[in-house]
């Protein structure tokens, strides 16, 4: 009777040791795929709001001066958007937990950012052409609002 209990107990003894080592190997694992996950999840969430800006300069661009549009875009951390004007890009530096990566989007013309760094989360955000006063026409600007 006792031999009975006793391989009860070396099994469940073997079985715990299993499940511990087969934990250590797979929490890592998991933890990694997460990162991989939540990196993903934002560069996506950041591509997605530098196009919707881009885009909607670029149909500014394209109705003429007076032309405006409010867009709602999400940010998905802290950003600091910055424009090249050699590039006629967009450009957005995203810091990712394996590396930093640079998102960006073309537009057809000359833009002006105002309040840059926007704050993660919701932003109402107007893209507007100007009439200018001069004939020298004035750069598309991309306001933050909230």
């Amino acid at each position: 009777m006792e031999n009975k209990g006793q391989a009860s107990a070396e099994y469940l003894l073997l079985l715990v040791v299993i499940l511990i080592i087969m934990a250590s190997v797979t929490i890592p694992l998991v933890s990694r795929s997460v990162n991989a996950t939540m990196d993903v999840s934002t560069s996506s969430d950041t591509k997605n709001a530098v196009q919707s800006i881009a885009n909607a300069a670029n149909l500014v661009y394209a109705n003429g001066p007076g032309a405006k549009r409010t867009l709602n875009i999400y940010m998905p951390q802290n950003m600091n958007l910055t424009y090249d004007n050699n590039t006629k890009t967009i450009n957005q530096k995203l810091k990712l937990s394996s590396q930093d990566k640079n998102i960006s989007a073309s537009v057809d013309y000359s833009i002006t950012i105002i309040n840059p760094t926007p704050s993660k989360g919701w932003h109402e955000t107007q893209i507007e052409w100007p009439l200018s006063e001069t004939s020298n026409p004035t750069n598309i600007t991309v306001t933050f609002l909230t």
